[in-house]
Formats: C-alpha cells, structure tokens, sequence
C-alpha cells in the first residue's frame, strides 16, 4: 500500500506550551491573501479622496492655492490666503485648510449674506442638486425630504433659541465606485466557480464596502452674521484630519 506523506497538507509546529499545532497550507495561503487585500486596499483608499472642482483635497497648501488659482480664483485683496471666484453660479470665498501642514479641508462660503427667505431657497436647491449629481454615493443622509425647510419655518428663531444646524452631508463616490458595481453585477450572474473568480470576487466586494466607508464628505451648513445668512461648503478629507494623533 502507497504511503503518502502528510506534510504536503499539514505543518506541525509547537506552541509555548509545547502542544503540537496543525496549520494547514491553505490557511496560510489565506492568511496571505487577505494581508495583500488589506495593503491593496489601503492603497487603493488613500489615493481616492475627496474632490473639489476635479482637484484633490491633499497636498500642501501653498500647492493647493495654486491649482485652484489655474482655475480661475484670485487671491483676496483683504487675505492673500483667501481665494475669491465664482462657484456653482454664485460668488465666494474660498479658505484651504490644513492640519500638520497637509490640506484636509476646502471651505467655500458665499460672498454675499441674503435674507431668511433667499437662503431658504438656495439651501433646499442646493439639497436638489447634490441628490441629483450622479456623482455622489446614495445613502440614507441623502434623503432630500430629511433636508427640504418649508417656508413657514422660523430659522431665525430655531438657530437663535433652539440652536438648530441646518446642515446636510452628502459622500462623493470613489472613482472607480461604478465600474466596480458592474463588475460585481456581472461576476455574481456568472454564479463564480472557479477560485480566480471567487478570489476576484472578493476583492471587489472589499473595494466595494470600503466605497461604503464614506470618507469623501461634503457638506453645508447656513451661518448666520448680522442678521443675514451665507452658505458655507466643506470639502473635507477625513485621511488628512486631526484624530488626536498630536495629544
């Protein structure tokens, strides 16, 4: 009788306790695998991160001033630091900044205050535009009628009383966000037998929950100064964020 040699499956090591401990190579194999996933995926996330006008929130800020200057702001004459435009139809400020010297932040504000009722207007249109801007991930924050302010609503009184925010947050898809939903789209039709299938599978399923991670966020809110109103937009990327790292 044939005798085979058991090492080709199992590898018997011992642990402190000199018990014997069976690993088994596709375990290993495994092990393997998902640290290369998790490098490739982090990676892969660093280099995807919040957008403003097509440049990316990172960088350094005299770098960033520049790019945004080729297209087309100028710098302020009160503040060389603050950049001065036109964005989405409206005339603003923008204000670049940093933590640790690396931009994690552009925040537009608008030039000119308006009235209880004009920002109104402007807040739920720009809820309509995001909500209809395909570049944006849909979640549950993205529910237009959780935002929409009625016109017999206070916010004078709400945000002088009852210290209301009228916020809302919404998350730019990765770049490759799309084309990964086709991709796992088409591999769970094809119902993946095969391991390069599967292993591909899993790797797009992981790019797809780190999409779902939501760490390109914008966001505006209404401020209030003088007794008017302004929008102020944030481009934030949370990788360049303080997290406590300098306590």
């Amino acid at each position: 009788m044939k005798k085979y040699n058991s090492e080709n499956s199992l590898k018997s090591n011992k642990n402190l306790n000199g018990q014997t401990l069976l690993i088994s190579r596709s375990f290993k194999q495994f092990l393997l695998a998902s640290i290369m996933l998790m490098m490739l995926l982090t990676s892969y996330a660093q280099n995807d991160v919040t957008q403003f006008l097509g440049v990316s929130v990172d960088g350094y800020k005299d770098e960033m001033i520049k790019k945004l200057k080729d297209k087309g702001f100028k710098s302020s004459t009160d503040n060389k630091d603050v950049l001065v435009g036109e964005f989405n139809g409206t005339d603003v400020n923008l204000h670049v900044v940093t933590n640790n010297n690396k931009v994690y932040r552009i925040m537009v504000a608008d030039a000119n205050s308006m009235s209880q009722g004009d920002i109104k207007i402007r807040f739920n249109k720009l809820c309509q535009q995001f909500g209809n801007s395909n570049k944006y991930f849909p979640t549950s924050d993205s529910i237009l009628s959780k935002y929409t302010i009625s016109d017999s609503e206070d916010i004078s009184y709400e945000m002088t009383v009852n210290n209301k925010r009228y916020e809302a947050v919404f998350y730019q898809k990765t770049a490759a966000y799309d084309s990964l939903t086709l991709e796992m789209t088409d591999l769970i039709k094809k119902e993946p037998s095969n391991d390069a299938d599967k292993n591909r599978l899993s790797i797009v399923m992981a790019k797809m929950m780190d999409n779902i991670k939501l760490n390109k966020v914008v966001w505006f809110m209404i401020n209030k100064l003088y007794g008017k109103y302004y929008i102020a937009m944030y481009y934030d990327n949370t990788y360049n964020k303080a997290n406590g790292e300098d306590l």
